[in-house]
């Protein structure tokens, strides 16, 4: 389909052993299911930070998959942020997060912020897995599926919204033109 949304889906965890396989790759199958989306995945445990740059100046929006590490998101995840700048801006970001009790939101509630500066649009609703390990079966499969399958739903539907919107802008004027002052 050549109007696919091109969805970049970041890994945000590069530790050894990490959850975030599970949780990634069910976001990638549920965006799969839907004919308006392209997944490509964005994984900084399986390359160098550098050979990211024209995944993400194509995508037309991210899903951020983040576990919660001491109350923020993990430091390799801040590497490949800072690691790039245009990349991001004018372009919709959303969360799927996952941890203990909190489910990941603490770190959501800091990469907002760390968005909004690159010029992101943070979407207003998410996915989160609270206890994550406890959420899943042996297959990968959530064990709440339809809350979960919902909640994602909810997620790519407004994500949908911002990216064909800012898309459509940026086509009709380059957004680093447009917030130039005289």
């Amino acid at each position: 389909m050549n109007d696919a949304i091109k969805v970049a889906v970041i890994y945000g965890s590069v530790r050894e052993g990490r959850f975030g396989d599970t949780v990634g790759q069910w976001v990638v199958n549920q965006i799969q299911r839907r004919e308006a989306f392209s997944p490509v995945v964005v994984d900084p445990a399986a390359e160098p930070t550098e050979a990211f740059a024209k995944r993400l100046d194509e995508a037309d929006a991210f899903i951020v998959v983040t576990p919660e590490y001491n109350h923020s998101y993990p430091a390799a995840l801040k590497v490949l942020i800072d690691a790039y700048k245009a990349e991001w801006q004018a372009k919709p970001v959303a969360f799927v997060s996952y941890g203990g009790a909190s489910g990941g939101l603490r770190a959501v509630e800091h990469l907002r912020h760390v968005f909004a500066e690159l010029h992101a649009v943070g979407i207003r609703d998410g996915v989160m897995f609270p206890n994550a390990w406890e959420q899943f079966d042996e297959q990968g499969q959530p064990l709440q599926a339809q809350r979960y399958e919902r909640g994602m739903q909810t997620v790519l539907a407004r994500l949908a919204w911002w990216a064909e919107t800012l898309r459509q802008g940026r086509a009709e004027r380059d957004y680093a033109q447009a917030v130039m002052l005289d």
